[in-house]
């Protein structure tokens, strides 16, 4: 099928045709060669809502459009909503306009989003998932979601925050192992997806399954409520010894202590192991630099001694691509030539 055909089935699909207010106006800030970008644009088209551009992200430049402009609607990547959030403190402003803000492309921490839902408590957020090769959105977090985790006391039903939410009704999400079996909830396997608007096909090539299902190289579980918590690229995986190891409950352990402001693992040769888990580490401004023995003590401690950093390093920021995405390859070179 077509990207615009595909495109089309999931604006039309999701959207009320010309349903926006009068004083509705979305703030677009992601490059329009992304499939976040696009569908952003195509979805305030359609349903007549006033378009706001911003041609590259720049924390004063998103608030001031949104103050000046009465911005109701945003998309953010999680590193865009911490530097939101460094802002809107610095100048004190209130973004009283916006309504609805929707993230994704990348991890969101949960003391990230529980901060910015404390500053912006009417606004709905929401986190949708989604691939350029699924045509946008997978699954959704929506706003009452966000509202029932924020308010509960039952920490599974809190760390909701940190999944991307439901599969949308028109596509099927499956959990599978290395040889494509489906794996049962808890367990952690590669995203599977299947639906009318996946296109699983590049230069006419397919990569689908024969009974259509596209393999997202994304890796994840579904619990027991069907909510998609997403654990990094299949090929981020570290491999040490016989054990393939996530980065993100290792990143997640090391961005809790309260100097981290944020964290990246990855797997560095190593003569013995195979992969040795590295740990790359930017320390919130203003914070005395943690010692590389207490933060390899809060991982041992909390997870397991295989899952320790052999290697930290110390940076002033992660690397990025315009749309949010970490360069592990970045980080992977620096720290195999050093």
């Amino acid at each position: 099928r077509r990207s615009s055909d595909l495109l089309a089935s999931y604006i039309i699909g999701t959207v009320e045709f010309m349903g926006a207010d009068e004083d509705d106006a979305q703030l677009v800030s992601v490059p329009p060669y992304h499939v976040a970008g696009l569908s952003a644009v195509l979805s305030s088209l359609y349903s007549g809502r006033r378009i706001v551009y911003l041609p590259a992200f720049d924390p004063d430049e998103w608030v001031r459009a949104c103050e000046e402009e009465a911005v109701t609607q945003a998309m953010v990547v999680p590193t865009m909503l911490g530097r939101v959030l460094e802002c809107v403190d610095q100048q004190g402003v209130k973004l009283a306009s916006l309504r609805h803000l929707s993230y994704g492309g990348g991890r969101m921490p949960l003391e990230l989003i529980e901060r910015a839902m404390s500053k912006f408590p009417d606004v709905n957020f929401v986190n949708a998932y989604g691939l350029t090769e699924t045509s946008s959105t997978i699954a959704v977090l929506s706003p009452d979601d966000h509202r029932t985790a924020i308010a509960s006391d039952d920490p599974a039903v809190r760390r909701r925050l940190t999944s991307v939410g439901q599969p949308l009704p028109t596509l099927e999400v499956e959990i599978r192992d290395p040889d494509g079996n489906p794996l049962g909830a808890g367990e952690r396997g590669e995203v599977y997806v299947r639906g009318e608007q996946v296109a699983g096909e590049y230069l006419g090539r397919s990569v689908l399954t024969d009974d259509g299902w596209f393999p997202t190289n994304d890796a994840g579980y579904l619990d027991d409520d069907g909510f998609l918590y997403l654990d990094g690229r299949m090929d981020d995986v570290i491999v040490r010894g016989a054990e393939n190891l996530s980065p993100g409950e290792i990143e997640d352990t090391i961005a809790s202590h309260p100097a981290v402001r944020e964290a990246a693992v990855i797997g560095v040769p190593d003569p013995e192991w195979g992969e040795a888990v590295a740990a790359v580490v930017v320390v919130e401004p203003g914070a005395e630099r943690p010692s590389e023995d207490d933060l390899k003590t809060l991982v041992r401690e909390r997870l397991r001694s295989t899952k320790t950093p052999t290697v930290i390093r110390f940076r002033d920021e992660l690397p990025y691509n315009e749309t949010g995405k970490l360069l592990r390859r970045v980080l992977r070179e620096e720290l195999s030539g050093s």
